[in-house]
């Protein structure tokens, strides 16, 4: 054999080597990450024509596939669309999934592990693959008021059972329609897309778990959880309670709301100051505990700390390096403090719970085809905030918000309510976030609540929480409690 047909021969064995290491790696190695992009159309083709699971509230799904006479097979709908877009997210052949449709994917679309047997009693018998079903723990009359009572305003409304954690209302607004998202047709997919992300009210945010906000007067709940967990304070320690508090190293003031003192001879106590949510009384209680002391009770209630349920939280925040000054605006809820509505819910479940916090969650039960149960959700301690002493302590200060200060128009007929508003400037020339956090019945709490509205809502400037968030949260927790 002569060199070149030495060499053409050894460049042949090269080629077809090289053939054969590409096929193994496009068929073996990069076969999962090939299926799994998001423009394969093969694998958008494979994963449509299989029944995607329901997701369930109280028995009726808020999300179902139905057949339909085209490529795909089945189309994802959402008979109650705007109501549960917050929990449910979307499912888009162009743009993915979001919500619960992402967090429990894979044992909706049942290429979970989990469903592993049940796949292969569908391949023996002949019947196509179903994905599982996920039932909510949202209670659908409370997630329902709570979307008509916040009407057309931006904002959120989250419920708890405090005993468990268990989400019964997660509403943002404004909301958005998922059906137009999980359209076959992909042009109007597209369009319809561009509409919900440019316009400016974000109606795609879910404001209640990935929306910080300034929580105002509302924070003065961990404000006096840290005082009286220091031991050296009771609710009727006396506080300075001036018209206006100096803050040290400026030459401004910190006022209160009314321009007046909080009691006779600028003096109050601990209680009564959370009762007309005294702010030079709270901002001279911040400085003398330090911002340590109210970092680490922030961060008990969740502050800083991953949460997911199952979707990702964003963290709350409570600002380090702060002077007195800042200090003390932070004790009232304003400086850099921000929270979501989801984190100011927990802080009111957790002192409903005589102190302990349990992890927020919404998937409550996931089903096979045939119903047998996959997965439960088992209550989980997320931390214990304060003491069982503590928490009582702060529930008869709240419960004095509702009957005798700020918080009046949540009061409901023979039930003791347990809450505290808040008024939180946000920027110059904007009107006020408004708030309100609370629990019922104040002495066997079954339901906790947080409501947000931002930039005043309809009220505008003259909104307050007490005026305008406590209000619908009445709503909300009238809706729990008498079923």
């Amino acid at each position: 054999m002569n060199a070149p047909i030495r060499r053409l021969g050894l460049v042949l064995a090269a080629m077809f080597c090289a053939l054969l290491v590409a096929a193994t790696t496009i068929q073996f190695v990069q076969a999962q990450s090939l299926n799994e992009r998001p423009g394969n159309r093969r694998t958008l083709l494979a994963t449509y024509g299989k029944q995607r699971g329901a997701i369930l509230v109280d028995g009726k799904a808020v999300a179902q596939s139905v057949p339909v006479d085209d490529d795909y097979k089945y189309l994802r709908t959402y008979p109650q669309g705007k109501l549960y877009a917050s929990v449910t997210g979307y499912y888009s052949i162009v743009y993915g999934t979001s919500g619960i449709e992402n967090s429990y994917n894979d044992l909706l679309s049942g290429s979970s592990d989990k469903l592993f047997y049940r796949r292969i009693v569908d391949i023996v018998t002949g019947q196509s693959q179903k994905g599982a079903s996920v039932e909510l723990t949202i209670n659908p009359k409370a997630q329902q008021v709570a979307a008509d009572a916040m009407g057309s305003q931006r904002g959120a409304v989250v419920a708890l059972d405090p005993r468990s954690g268990a989400i019964l209302a997660m509403y943002s607004s404004p909301s958005y329609n998922p059906n137009s998202l999980a359209s076959h047709n992909l042009s109007s997919v597209m369009k319809t897309w561009q509409q919900l992300t440019s316009e400016r009210s974000n109606p795609m945010l879910n404001r209640s778990i990935n929306e910080l906000y300034p929580p105002g007067s509302t924070f003065k709940l961990i404000t006096s959880a840290a005082a009286l967990s220091t031991g050296k304070y009771t609710t009727s320690s006396e506080l300075d309670g001036p018209a206006r508090l100096p803050l040290p190293g400026t030459s401004i003031s910190l006022p209160n709301d009314t321009g007046e003192a909080c009691g006779a001879g600028d003096k109050t106590t601990l209680e009564h100051a959370l009762t007309i949510s005294c702010n030079t009384a709270f901002g001279s209680l911040g400085m003398d505990l330090g911002e340590d002391a109210l970092r680490n009770q922030a961060s008990k209630f969740g502050f800083a700390q991953p949460v997911t349920v199952p979707m990702s939280v964003t963290p709350s925040v409570y600002p380090t390096g702060m002077d007195k000054a800042q200090t003390a605006m932070s004790a009232i809820g304003q400086f850099d403090v921000r929270a979501t509505p989801l984190q100011m819910a927990m802080v009111a479940a957790g002192i409903a719970n005589d102190g302990k916090v349990m992890t927020p969650y919404l998937g409550q039960t996931v089903r096979d085809a045939n119903l047998n149960v996959v997965q439960s959700a088992d209550p989980k301690l997320f931390s214990t905030a304060v003491t069982p002493q503590v928490a009582n302590d702060l529930t008869t200060m709240m419960v004095s918000v509702v009957d005798e200060g700020t918080g009046k128009k949540v009061r409901i007929s023979g039930i003791k309510v347990a809450g505290k508003t808040g008024t939180a400037e946000t920027a110059p020339n904007k009107n006020a976030d408004v708030w309100f956090v609370g629990f019922a019945p104040a002495d066997n709490p079954t339901v906790a609540v947080a409501v947000l509205v931002e930039d005043g809502g309809t009220a505008g400037q003259e909104a307050l929480g007490g005026t305008v968030a406590a209000p619908i949260a009445k709503q909300v927790l009238e809706a729990v409690l008498q079923q």
